[in-house]
């Protein structure tokens, strides 16, 4: 592979799917320069002509669903069975749109004072540039696009090469809507090339969506030259199942939480505290429901479990499940059910781990992907420890009747969210944000149009 390319390699036969040529040091120095001009007119246009022109982008690329599916399936491995991501796409887009007339309002000052105006408004930074990942190639960018459009900036995209042919999506969205010319631009860009962006303050905000590794790298880059961001790293997302919880509930959701998509969710459930009254019975049902998926081709529509988007991955977690086994770990799967998982591609049997303790990396760090440690406790405050014992914190979900218990569990957990009786799941009316080793800032919600525009005050005096 020459360096000057992004290649796509599939996870379903590991042959070449896409091949892209980054782009020269010219063409990208031109992008930003369009952005800019673009972004002083848009900037100027009220809230119910972005409102329109996003819609229009939003419906186009609602449009391409039947295309974007197998492509998704083609570069990353889910199912095609679970028909793509833009259920949610709309859901998320269409309410930042609907919110952002409000959001952006001007803020009066607290008291009136005779003889003065006093307002504090919300301006756009400028040029947002967005860092998106491949395990939801979609979901994960139009967090931010959408809002930094409504709020009046430039966006550029960088996607991963992984999915790139998802930042071609959106660029011929943007096109077929009639958005303004250079005001949305998918750049194919090197990770040196995006170190230079960022190092010499060429865009104003940057999003990124990925590993705790590459959040670092994205800080060292932007450091000193006053680019703020938004980061959205690696996460341990914990479950803990109380003594009232309904137990059918809780393990048909908490199986689904950790093997969707291969576990390749940001806020996927990667570890399980269950109370010892349910412990043997939620075991059994768990290791039940996972015996049931059929790992294979992700363009096949009995595949309900696809291979992970690259064997390197595949690996990580193969030697997470060794290691805890070799720890005294019990692995509860017979991974030779999964055939396709020969144990040198990208297929991987999932896992269902029993006998674990935080000395396990399978239950302290990330493992993204089909495998879940179950540990055994005896009430509320064990849970609550060994939920809070990581570097991480996205989000943490609690299966219980009782919401007041819920709220109260929830107020000492050091996590972004709190769900009860659901988890995998953004609600857009609510700040997606985390705390810890998982990063900082926030998306969705009235608060993501805080970090993509900046507050100017106004005191005019009447004389």
């Amino acid at each position: 592979m020459a360096d000057t390319d992004i290649v796509c390699i599939s996870p379903i036969d590991g042959r070449e799917l896409v091949r892209r040529p980054i782009m020269t040091e010219a063409a990208i120095d031109a992008a930003i320069t369009s952005a800019r001009e673009a972004q002083k007119a848009w900037r100027s246009t009220t809230i119910a002509e972005r409102a329109s022109k996003v819609s229009a982008f939003l419906d186009a690329l609602l449009a391409m669903n039947q295309e974007v599916v197998p492509e998704i399936a083609q570069q990353m491995g889910r199912p095609v069975r679970y028909g793509g991501e833009f259920r949610g796409v709309e859901e998320r887009a269409r309410y930042m749109i609907g919110i952002a007339e409000k959001s952006l309002q001007p803020i009066p000052a607290d008291d009136e004072k005779a003889g003065f105006r006093r307002m504090i408004k919300r301006e756009p930074v400028g040029l947002v540039l967005v860092i998106a990942p491949w395990n939801y190639p979609y979901l994960t960018a139009i967090n931010t696009i959408v809002p930094a459009l409504m709020a009046g900036n430039a966006v550029l995209l960088k996607h991963a090469s992984q999915t790139v042919l998802a930042g071609e999506r959106f660029q011929m969205a943007m096109d077929r809507a009639g958005m303004p010319k250079g005001l949305f631009q998918n750049l194919h860009l090197s990770h040196d090339q995006t170190s230079r962006i960022l190092s010499n303050g060429l865009v104003d905000h940057c999003n990124f969506t990925g590993s705790v590794s590459g959040g670092r790298s994205i800080e060292r880059a932007a450091a000193g030259s006053f680019t703020s961001l938004g980061l959205e790293l690696g996460g341990k997302d914990p479950a803990y199942v109380r003594e009232d919880a309904n137990l059918d509930h809780a393990i048909e959701n908490l199986v689904d939480g950790a093997f969707f998509n291969s576990g390749q969710c940001c806020c996927g459930i990667e570890r399980i505290y269950v109370h010892e009254k349910h412990y043997d019975r939620f075991v059994e049902g768990a290791v039940d429901l996972v015996n049931k998926y059929v790992l294979g081709n992700p363009l096949e529509e009995a595949t309900t479990l696809g291979p992970m988007a690259h064997k390197r991955f595949a690996d990580l977690v193969r030697r997470q499940n060794a290691e805890a086994v070799a720890k005294g770990a019990t692995a509860h799967i017979d991974t030779k059910r999964f055939a396709a998982d020969a144990g040198d591609t990208a297929y991987l049997a999932p896992q269902v781990l029993t006998n674990v303790d935080h000395s396990m990396s399978v239950m302290r760090e990330e493992s993204f992907g089909p495998t879940v440690g179950i540990m055994k406790v005896k009430g509320d405050e064990e849970a609550t420890r060994l939920m809070n014992d990581s570097p991480y914190g996205l989000s943490a979900a609690i299966w219980t009747s009782d919401v007041d218990a819920a709220e109260a569990i929830g107020e000492k957990l050091e996590t972004g969210t709190v769900f009860m009786n659901r988890c995998d799941y953004l609600d857009p009316a609510l700040a997606w944000t985390g705390v810890k080793d998982t990063g900082r800032g926030a998306s969705l919600s009235r608060l993501a149009y805080e970090s993509l525009t900046r507050p100017k005050s106004y005191h005019l005096r009447q004389i």
